[in-house]
């Protein structure tokens, strides 16, 4: 089945961000604009959302033959289906389970830092504070998985 008119190109790099935060959305798309980034970026704000983007169903499932995301961008605190059940739920399905997925939260909790990574987690980051040190990180991110990381073969983007 060929993907839908509206589609984008293969070619196409994406950024699932998964925030349910209005304000860390905002400085998140603004982060990734200021440091060149200029992917296209899917916004989902909860963890039902994040599942049902990601495997083309409920609200989304005309997404189907998208493809997937480039690198996923998680929250851990979300409404409805927290982020370490909806990176449970990545890592159990043979469709997601090589989707990069970056844990970017503000939880402190040395708990959280473990159960993400034991869930197969490419990378935890703790949301910094400060908007220069958070501007860095967004461009370190941006830079590792869009541009000096490479994909699977048959991974498509």
């Amino acid at each position: 089945m060929s993907p839908p008119e509206s589609a984008p190109s293969i070619q196409d790099k994406l950024i699932l961000l998964v925030e349910d935060n209005p304000d860390d959305e905002t400085l998140t798309l603004r982060a990734l604009s200021k440091n060149g980034i200029r992917h296209r970026i899917e916004v989902v704000r909860d963890g039902v959302e994040a599942l049902d983007f990601l495997f083309a169903r409920g609200a989304h499932a005309t997404r189907v033959g998208w493809g997937m995301p480039t690198v996923t961008l998680l929250d851990l605190k979300l409404p409805r289906v927290n982020g370490l059940e909806v990176l449970r739920q990545i890592r159990a399905d043979a469709r997601t389970r090589n989707l990069p997925v970056v844990v970017l939260t503000s939880s402190r909790e040395d708990e959280d830092l473990i159960q993400s990574y034991g869930l197969g987690a490419n990378s935890y980051i703790r949301k910094p504070v400060d908007f220069v040190q958070f501007m860095d990180a967004v461009r370190q991110v941006g830079n590792y998985w869009l541009i000096l990381n490479e994909e699977p073969p048959g991974h498509v983007p």
